[in-house]
């Protein structure tokens, strides 16, 4: 008969092995900058071509920072200033 584990408890096993940690740790970051930024986005009733046309930078790049990939905080910057937001950051 197969074990069956729960996702949550498999992930609190794996979180244990401290390089699995680093990169779920460095990974969920990224995920939750890029929901922020599509929340803000969508609250502002904008799409990402709005975005993109009022931060002068490509639809590509928001469609990219908003699956996680290509954030940096100058992009994020540069994105809540074309919002009228400020960049908050907090390290906890």
């Amino acid at each position: 008969m197969k074990n069956n584990t729960s996702f949550d408890s498999e992930l609190k096993n794996n979180l244990k092995n401290p390089e699995f940690k680093k990169e779920f740790d460095k990974y969920n970051n990224q995920m939750n900058s890029a929901v922020a930024l599509m929340m803000a986005r969508e609250d502002m009733g904008w799409t990402q071509s709005e975005l993109a046309e009022k931060a002068h930078m490509p639809q590509s790049t928001i469609a990219r920072i908003e699956t996680g990939h290509n954030i940096s905080v100058d992009k994020l910057s540069v994105l809540a200033s074309a919002m009228g937001k400020k960049l908050n950051i907090s390290i906890s």
